[in-house]
């Protein structure tokens, strides 16, 4: 089993590397962090000095260039400690660092993509708008071209990163839009760097339910100016960047719903041998043993179908709809329903925010609807099946 995990020497040895990390630096900050709804800029800049901010990237352009196990290895151990710390490192290192790697151009690469992967820029990627989630294809910003430059109109929202506190914008983002004329499909795809003319902050969005460590902003573009070299790509292509993105975006997610599971079942295990009712300790009960099988058996399922999956996707080539948006279907309701058999398990203990699992279950709601809500990945597996005459 551990072959499936960890496949390479070298994966075993970024897992323990990450566990470490996590261990001794990313849990004992986490519940403070969250209080306070507080990015973390100080570990992010630690992770850059791992040589993790750019996981995904290319070598030549600052990054770690490891395949998508990898990159599900280093999102489920910090997912572990901190969902909401990992959610900001994820919308960096994958909606937007991955996503530049594998769509820019060379010249894009090298001026972006090396502070990025130090973590001298804070990157995001933005999609979402305030009329427009799951129907991404009716998001109403638009891009006008004059001369050698684009104007963007319009506003973003639920974009991570899109602040790093409450007044100040993130460094660097990929935002989608429509050029006047472009049929609904065609949407392009453009750098936005902080400080542009007409580019600013419309407001961070405060009293979260979870994932309080990743800020979560409104971006409003009026009247901004973006080179026509900061374009990605030819125009009305980015619908096909967008989906192959989303594939390791969905991946990446599923593997945070492994490590929010993974602690929350240590933590109830925990508790449950440790703790006495009756004079037995709780894990001789048959209602504790329930929870405690079924998480560990569901999780286990989770973590195989996640790597197995991880294992056959190749980065630079679209095409595993169907299990990157099934592993997020299924790994994000399974973490959130081991969370809460957690919080049932340690009862008031687990109500309270010193014992973790409430947090945990309130980061664990989060993904059920970020990078693409549960009717979506149902609808989207469906239309793929359809199209099957038998599985494999």
């Amino acid at each position: 089993m551990a072959k499936l995990f960890d496949p390479t020497p070298e994966h075993a040895a970024l897992r323990d590397m990450l566990r470490r990390f996590a261990d001794e630096q990313v849990r004992p900050q986490a519940a403070a962090h969250d209080r306070a709804e507080r990015f973390n800029h100080d570990l992010f800049l630690q992770l850059g000095e791992l040589g993790l901010l750019g996981v995904t990237v290319a070598e030549r352009f600052g990054g770690s260039e490891l395949d998508a196990v990898g990159a599900c290895i280093v999102h489920e151990e910090l997912s572990a400690a901190d969902p909401g710390f990992a959610l900001a490192y994820l919308a960096h290192a994958i909606l937007f660092a991955n996503n530049l790697d594998k769509n820019g151009d060379d010249a894009q690469r090298a001026r972006i993509l090396p502070p990025a992967c130090e973590g001298k820029l804070i990157g995001g990627m933005a999609m979402s708008e305030p009329d427009a989630g799951t129907d991404v294809l009716g998001m109403s910003t638009t891009a006008k071209r004059e001369g050698d430059e684009y104007v963007l109109d319009g506003a973003k929202m639920w974009i991570t990163n899109g602040a790093i506190s409450d007044t100040e914008l993130g460094d660097v983002f990929l935002v989608y839009a429509r050029v006047a004329g472009a049929a609904r499909n065609e949407l392009s795809m453009f750098i936005v760097e902080k400080g542009m003319a007409g580019f600013g902050l419309g407001q961070k969005i405060h009293d979260k339910l979870g994932m309080r460590a990743s800020t979560t902003a409104e971006l409003v573009f009026d009247g901004c100016r973006v080179p026509l070299a900061n374009r990605v790509g030819p125009e009305g292509s980015a619908a096909l960047h967008m989906m192959r993105n989303l594939e390791l975006e969905r991946l990446t997610l599923a593997a945070m719903s492994l490590g929010i599971a993974r602690r929350s079942l240590e933590l109830m295990n925990a508790y449950a041998r440790d703790r006495k009712s009756f004079g037995e300790p709780l894990n001789h009960f048959g209602q504790v043993q329930r929870h405690l099988a079924e998480s560990y058996a569901e999780y286990m399922a989770g973590r195989s179908y996640v790597y197995a999956t991880a294992a056959e996707i190749d980065l630079d080539v679209p095409g595993h709809r169907l299990d990157s948006d099934g592993v997020k279907l299924y790994c994000s309701t399974m973490a959130k329903n081991v969370a809460d058999r957690a919080i049932q398990v340690l009862g008031g203990y687990g109500y309270v925010g010193e014992y973790e699992v409430e947090r945990l279950w309130r980061d664990a709601k989060l993904l059920e609807i970020g990078g693409g809500t549960l009717e979506a990945h149902q609808k989207n597996m469906t239309r793929d099946l359809s199209r099957l005459d038998s599985l494999r």
